[in-house]
């Protein structure tokens, strides 16, 4: 059964805060703080509306169509979180909850999670060109965020980490090439440490290796500083509350700001805008960063740290905008020094946080090359 998400129109009520979801309601599985789901946060999921049903389109127009993604003004039941294209959605149970994930072609399995604000739509153009030279391409939602389950707990890195694997367990595939940006590449950082036996190329885009970043925050001036808005996160309710307000206006800022010259398309930011204020999501997503914080002095933080020190085996390509003002350059220079495989180091100039999105050709040229040095 889908999970198919979108912000609809909602009637006002006495009771409706900030954090109420912005006057969005959902359809799909029941969060954390709704009254009806079950242990775990799965809960029953809605009933399948007529003419929702999730198809394949082919060719360019259809991707054309599905990219320019915002509706117009006043249409506000035109958006969903299942944006139609070639692409095929579908729901997979894993490590106890359900992900939604989009695919399409067939051939050797790419896995691409997205980073925070973003959800699966972030690979739209990865989707086709990987697809086009022959691979099975997936684009994935992580627990709490787009279409998959959000769960009352399990925001850890390990946890998160278990469900990337277990997603390519319940493809019913072996192995993967891994592609994550951001806080997903910090999980795939974590997958190939603990899976490694699943995990057939890395490639990560904006994220150091956990072990950098963790001294980063620890004795990096200028890192912390960059990290404002998580050190923001840290207070509770408040930064859910602030996400959603004013249609996620801060979400805008934020994603306006930690671009480069390039920046990223209206449809874009009106996607990402959207999808957090389906409710939960706010909460949701940011609890991974309230850990990575909190845990730094904690003893699971301390065994996490120690663990990250075993060596990656996986061939692994370091993709990293120049211009990123949230994770720096020299931050995350020196992944190498934790890859036992070939390891290859991409700089891009004039490029902000979102490589993928801000130079999607440059950026896919380089990701074809990669995992198709590595198909065997």
């Amino acid at each position: 059964m889908p999970l198919d998400q979108k912000p609809v129109p909602a009637q006002p009520s006495a009771e409706s805060g900030p954090d109420s979801g912005a006057g969005l309601t959902p359809e799909g599985p029941a969060g954390p703080e709704d009254p009806g789901a079950a242990p775990g946060g799965t809960g029953p999921a809605p009933a399948r509306k007529p003419g929702r049903e999730s198809g394949r389109e082919t060719g360019r127009e259809a991707f054309a169509a599905a990219s320019s993604g915002a509706p117009a003004a006043g249409d506000a039941e035109a958006w969903s979180i299942r944006q139609t294209g070639p692409w095929t959605h579908r729901d997979l149970a894993a490590n106890g909850a359900r992900f939604h994930i989009a695919e399409l072609g067939s051939g050797p399995l790419v896995l691409l999670v997205h980073g925070w604000p973003e959800y699966w739509w972030a690979w739209r153009h990865q989707l086709t060109a990987l697809a086009e030279a022959g691979y099975r391409a997936v684009a994935l939602d992580l627990r709490g965020i787009g279409g998959s389950d959000r769960t009352p707990r399990g925001y850890d890195p390990g946890n998160l980490a278990l469900d990337i694997t277990g997603v390519i367990r319940s493809l019913g595939e072996r192995r993967a090439h891994l592609v994550g940006h951001a806080s997903g590449g910090t999980l795939a950082w974590v997958a190939a440490v603990m899976r490694p036996s699943v995990i057939q190329s890395l490639t990560v885009v904006s994220a150091a290796h956990p072990r950098d970043l963790r001294r980063a925050l620890l004795t990096d001036r200028r890192q912390f500083a960059a990290f404002e808005h998580v050190l923001g996160f840290q207070r509770p309710w408040i930064p859910e509350r602030r996400l959603v307000a004013d249609d996620a206006e801060q979400v805008g800022r934020y994603l306006t700001s930690w671009t480069g010259p390039n920046g990223l398309d209206e449809a874009a930011l009106h996607a990402y805008r959207q999808a957090i204020q389906i409710p939960s999501t706010a909460h949701c997503s940011i609890e991974p960063y309230r850990w990575l914080l909190r845990s730094l002095a904690r003893p699971d933080g301390i065994q996490f740290a120690r663990r990250m020190k075993k060596p990656i085996t996986a061939p692994t390509l370091h993709v990293q905008g120049a211009a990123d003002p949230v994770l720096l350059s020299h931050t995350a220079l020196g992944g190498g020094e934790y890859v036992a495989a070939p390891y290859r180091w991409r700089l891009l100039p004039d490029v902000g946080h979102f490589p993928h999105e801000e130079a999607p050709e440059e950026f896919t040229a380089e990701l074809l090359d990669w995992v198709g040095r590595h198909k065997e």
